[in-house]
């Protein structure tokens, strides 16, 4: 509005006003012909004429810009996208400037009509460019050529290394597999291929130590045992030190076939008593509220889990106690189907008669290729005494009782060791009379 406002008052002053005071001076030196020009002007085709040529005038001024009306201005342009020409397929290229910034000098309309395109077309052309260090300009073409341009960076240092492959081994990572229902797993994952083409510079293809598939159980359909598949799975290539390698893959994306499963399998509780009760009492029995648990894992970590045992200190039982207590989920239990569960433990004296037990001699861990064996008859039989309630020791037999030495590490040679005993029931307090062994170890013939 302010340009057009201008151009009116400049039009009015410069040619509306003097030519109405030519015309009235022309008018009163010739006033007998007054009346012929004032009918002369007055005609329509006369002004339509006398339009036509005021507006071919003010199109001439304003095109060549004979008059300013307003001063040069500025307009950036920021984080403009760099088009970069080279061929792809044969070099990697690396110093390239993702984004640079435009400042654009002119007039306010040029900058206006500027603002509104979305053309700004920068460039760097590396074509012909061999493997290298180049320095290169950054253009940039634009419409106006009145418009005065500067490109920040205007320069950029570039590397151009040939582009080489290299294939790779596919292995894959499971990515928030915590967020299934904690009865479930991954029971097997298998990709659609089992290598992929790496490519890149050749420093880049021999930095790479993995190739991984990341598998995220979020892209997954659903999360309900059964087979899914996965497709469009990212890539990803990292070092020895678990950085990222930028490389190009070739497949750039898999896909996977998942099964998801819920392996069970129903452990019962033990009772492990730890410590010394007070003197002259016994355990002579214990029950859970909840004497067996469902555990859910992965197969293989189920397989190998038989019971779980809860500890409980009992120094400071002397009657009979219930209470609750945690049940201790092993390593690799994804779930249980009970975290707690109530104890009711039964107190008495201890038995006045313990009972005696010869048990033989047996090593454990001893390595491959030796025996062990007791120096003489007397290193080879443990006499055990075995304590606790009357109730409990009575049902206890020597077949119960194990005294072990450990053999682990232990070359071929005679050596003096400390005597271990357990017994299969924990309420029972097991005693060696003899605590230390003297055993050989020697080849095996």
């Amino acid at each position: 509005m302010k340009i057009i406002k201008s151009i009116g008052k400049f039009f009015d002053k410069f040619f509306f006003v003097p030519i109405s005071k030519f015309i009235y001076i022309i008018t009163k030196k010739i006033n007998k012909s007054s009346k012929k020009i004032e009918t002369w002007i007055s005609k329509p085709t006369t002004l339509i004429f006398l339009s036509l040529f005021l507006s071919v005038v003010i199109f001439f001024v304003v095109d060549r810009k004979i008059i300013n009306f307003a001063d040069n201005s500025a307009e950036v342009f920021k984080n403009q996208g760099v088009n970069v020409i080279y061929n792809e397929e044969a070099y990697v290229v690396e110093g390239l400037p993702e984004t640079v910034d435009i400042t654009l000098i002119g007039s306010k309309a040029d900058l206006y009509i500027a603002k509104q395109s979305s053309n700004h077309n920068v460039t760097i052309d590396l074509t012909g460019l061999k493997p290298g260090r180049h320095k290169v300009n950054i253009e940039y073409e634009h419409g106006g050529s009145d418009i005065e341009y500067n490109v920040n960076p205007s320069v950029a240092t570039v590397i151009i290394y040939d582009k080489v492959s290299g294939t790779k081994k596919l292995t894959y990572d499971i990515l928030n597999e915590e967020n299934l229902d904690s009865t479930l797993v991954i029971d097997s994952v298998k990709l659609n291929t089992e290598e992929v083409t790496i490519r890149g510079a050749e420093y880049k293809i021999d930095e790479v130590a993995a190739v991984k598939a990341l598998i995220d159980v979020e892209d997954l359909e659903s999360m309900g045992v059964g087979n899914h598949t996965i497709e469009d799975i990212t890539l990803k290539a990292y070092d020895k030190d678990g950085n990222i390698v930028d490389v190009e893959f070739v497949p750039e994306k898999v896909s996977a076939d998942i099964v998801i499963a819920s392996p069970s399998k129903e452990v019962p509780l033990n009772f492990v008593p730890k410590g010394k009760m007070a003197f002259g009492k016994a355990i002579s029995s214990y029950q859970f509220s909840t004497s067996k648990v469902t555990i859910y894992g992965t197969t293989d970590v189920i397989s190998n889990i038989d019971h779980i045992d809860i500890s409980l200190d009992v120094s400071n039982v002397t009657s009979d106690t219930s209470l609750k207590v945690e049940i201790p989920k092993p390593n690799g239990v994804k779930s249980m189907s009970s975290n707690s569960t109530n104890l009711e433990l039964k107190v008495t004296d201890v038995s006045t008669e313990p009972v005696e037990y010869s048990i033989n001699l047996t090593g454990i861990n001893v390595a491959d290729g030796l025996v062990a064996q007791p120096v003489d008859e007397d290193n080879g039989v443990i006499v055990v005494e075995v304590q606790g309630a009357k109730s409990v020791i009575e049902n206890i037999s020597s077949t119960d009782i194990t005294a072990y030495v450990d053999l682990k590490d232990k070359e071929p040679g005679e050596y003096e060791l400390e005597v271990h005993v357990t017994g299969s029931n924990p309420l029972a307090t097991y005693v060696a009379k003899k605590t230390k062994v003297k055993v050989k170890v020697i080849k095996s013939k």
